[in-house]
């Protein structure tokens, strides 16, 4: 049985603590997993894990001598890579993201790089909500947030402003808008993950943070956006959405002197450790893309 794999699968097993879900993110059979462990085992002599009913843990064998398979697959991994410089980068690289981010600038930011490593497979998992990424069997989490989850790496690769947007019809057919509480008398659609839709703006060193309300909410900003371009009231949408919308007159700003709280948008992934080359690759090609602040253009 080839010693590398069997390497690999130990550490995989290490991180999710469980046969059945490396099985499931190697896309190999639960007793598979457990040749490889075993081989490994028979291999240097010593048992690595303690298994029982309910969990997997590393033995004191185990613990030491992790690091040093780990740094045997980052050694064969970097040799990998040194080769598929020269003949293309192959394999599959899993992403999970937003719908509105997916849909509006990850795919202009994959186009390029699968052009340019037609080996690479992506795989695109879109949810508006966090996933977890050893048990989901993603490699790159694209996600926006105030403090990304402590226990991931995370590599801010752009910043997500937002902005207050309504169609012309709606506005004209309704009341001024000339400070943030005047937004309590118009719809506004919230995001349903709110119980009480709070929006807070600031403009300079003023604060306000004003309870909307609205008959119609949404748990995703793509179908928000779809909505403000009906007519059926103000939304907060982030730029890298709504700036194709209000350049084509379909929205417009509202409150511009007030700004919405902006965020980071990250890539985010389980290790340094072990990345396979495909996905260090796209990683990079990701951070690329965003450095110039230029959101793509979207069709609406």
């Amino acid at each position: 049985m080839d010693k590398l794999t069997a390497a690999k699968v130990m550490i995989d097993v290490a991180l999710t603590q469980s046969f059945t879900a490396t099985a499931e993110r190697l896309e190999m059979s639960r007793p598979m997993v457990t040749r490889h462990v075993e081989a490994l085992e028979d291999w240097l002599g010593v048992r690595l894990l303690q298994r029982t009913t309910r969990k997997v843990s590393l033995t004191s064998a185990g613990e030491q001598s992790l690091p040093q398979l780990e740094q045997w697959v980052e050694q064969a991994n970097a040799l990998t890579q040194q080769w598929q410089q020269e003949t293309g980068l192959t394999g599959k690289v899993r992403v999970a993201t937003s719908m509105s981010f997916g849909f509006a600038q990850l795919i202009p930011a994959v186009k390029p790089f699968m052009a340019a490593h037609p080996g690479v497979d992506v795989d695109i998992e879109v949810q508006d909500k966090a996933v977890d990424l050893i048990a989901e069997r993603v490699d790159i989490a694209i996600r926006i947030a105030s403090n990304p989850d402590p226990s991931l790496i995370g590599r801010p690769i752009a910043t997500c402003d937002s902005v207050l947007v309504a169609a012309p019809d709606y506005l004209a057919a309704h009341t001024l808008i000339l400070s943030p509480e005047d937004l309590t008398a118009h719809s506004c659609l919230s995001y349903k993950q709110f119980d009480r839709p709070i929006w807070h703006l600031d403009k300079g060193e003023e604060h306000a943070a004003v309870e909307v309300q609205g008959k119609l909410s949404a748990n995703e900003a793509t179908t928000l956006l779809s909505a403000a371009i009906q007519g059926m009231g103000v939304s907060m949408q982030p730029v890298y959405l709504a700036h194709s919308a209000i350049a084509r007159g379909q929205l417009e700003v509202v409150l511009p002197d007030w700004q919405p709280k902006a965020m980071d948008i990250y890539a985010l992934y389980p290790s340094r450790r072990n990345q396979p080359p495909a996905v260090r690759a796209l990683l990079d090609a990701l951070i690329a893309h965003f450095a110039d602040s230029e959101w793509a253009p979207v069709a609406i």
